[in-house]
């Protein structure tokens, strides 16, 4: 097997089981705090804890960046899943909303493993198949997605949210030793310069294309993250149960993860032949239309028939972004600009719940689809705007790597 393969598939597994990780908990986080006693402002802390791990990845993943571009990608891959181990330990024996906030900040600031490994994917992967590996990396972290939520929600009901946390921080044990075996970072070029974050925002500053890459993540990640910390609230307002909110939230979570693995890896063929921008427009796009036609809905099923319609569609677009980064920067600052596209996805992460918090506590939650909607067809039109013309780059790329 080509080592860039053996790469894909341990990173791919490897990633598949910390988005497992995260999906096992995360998600539950709202009725985590009811279990914790909890019962005034749960939505204002839940989208707070939410946003907490984004704000401080915001302000470290260009340290990490900087530090994976010297120093190799793997070691930071290694770091960051011995911490997301200890961290998801530790969540089990939480007393009280305050520790879960503490723990939550320092994941953020310490953490990284799915940037890291996307980051050795792109740089490792022959250009003609870096629209498929790049979503063959998605598709690891729906189908963590639907995995996790599952089991996460299943011991929730069955036994407690601590069992989840504990499961969780053992997955990312299993993740971190699968890497320091199997993966090696073949076409690392060590970058001469020294570990400076000024000077990586220095670099990107002058990289036209890059800088809207990163504000449409920022965006779009805003959109996304404005509904995450309501939704199980949603799910167990119309699905009329409180003995299985839990399980019925998790089903509602796997549903668009379910969607991306069968759908990702055609959305990244389809980039690597008509290029990343026109397969970003399609899924912002339906996206946006996906977002406003789940407030229509209030019986379950058809509000997961929708979801499941949205994640058809929308697992075209972080592949996309990604894959941007890619074309558009050299091998050497490539870890730095995933680390900024990361922060940019942080500080989206970081709004967004809080935003979404906000408004389902002043207005109502439909409001918050309604925005999420509104919002990513502006992104829409940025996108369309702001990109045209990358696509000759990534068609006579892709022409010159295949010839």
């Amino acid at each position: 097997m080509e080592s860039w393969k053996k790469n894909l598939w341990v990173l791919w597994f490897g990633s598949f089981i910390v988005a497992s990780s995260f999906s096992m908990v995360i998600p539950f986080l709202p009725l985590f705090l009811i279990e914790l006693g909890v019962t005034k402002n749960t939505e204002m802390w839940s989208g707070l804890l939410f946003s907490a791990a984004f704000f401080a990845g915001a302000l470290s993943s260009p340290f990490w960046g900087a530090v994976g571009d010297k120093y190799g990608r793997k070691p930071m891959i290694i770091r960051a899943g011995l911490v997301l181990f200890v961290i998801y330990v530790l969540m089990a024996f939480v007393t009280n909303e305050y520790q879960v906030l503490v723990l939550r900040l320092l994941q953020g600031l310490l953490s990284g493993f799915i940037p890291g490994a996307i980051a050795i994917v792109g740089t490792n992967t022959p250009e003609h198949k870096v629209g498929y590996a790049l979503s063959m990396m998605s598709t690891a972290t729906a189908t963590g997605s639907i995995l996790g939520p599952l089991i996460g929600g299943t011991l929730a009901s069955l036994f407690s949210n601590r069992m989840a946390f504990g499961l969780a921080g053992g997955l990312c044990f299993i993740a971190t030793v699968l890497v320091i075996l199997w993966v090696k970072e073949e076409k690392f070029v060590p970058s001469k310069e020294r570990v400076s974050v000024i000077n990586t925002f220095r670099i990107a500053g002058h990289n036209k294309t890059l800088m809207i890459v990163l504000m449409l993540t920022l965006l779009t990640q805003f959109s996304v993250m404005t509904i995450e910390p309501v939704l199980p609230l949603y799910v167990a307002d119309i699905s009329g149960s409180s003995k299985h909110t839990s399980m019925i939230a998790g089903f509602v979570f796997s549903i668009v993860g379910i969607a991306s693995i069968l759908f990702a890896a055609r959305w990244g063929k389809l980039a690597d032949k008509i290029g990343f921008h026109r397969v970003l427009l399609i899924g912002l796009l339906a996206g946006g239309i996906g977002s406003l036609a789940q407030m229509l809905f209030s019986n379950i099923w058809a509000f997961s028939a929708i979801r499941f319609v949205y994640g058809i569609f929308f697992c075209a677009v972080f592949p996309a972004l990604n894959g941007l980064v890619v074309r558009h920067t050299p091998s050497d600052f490539r870890g730095r600009a995933f680390s900024l596209n990361q922060t940019a996805t942080q500080i989206g992460g970081m709004a967004g719940p809080l935003a979404g918090g906000a408004i389902s506590g002043f207005l109502d939650i439909h409001s918050v689809f309604l925005i999420t909607g509104i919002l990513m067809l502006i992104t829409t039109g940025l996108t369309y705007w702001s990109l045209r013309g990358t696509d000759t780059h990534a068609e006579n790329s892709g022409r010159s790597a295949a010839g």
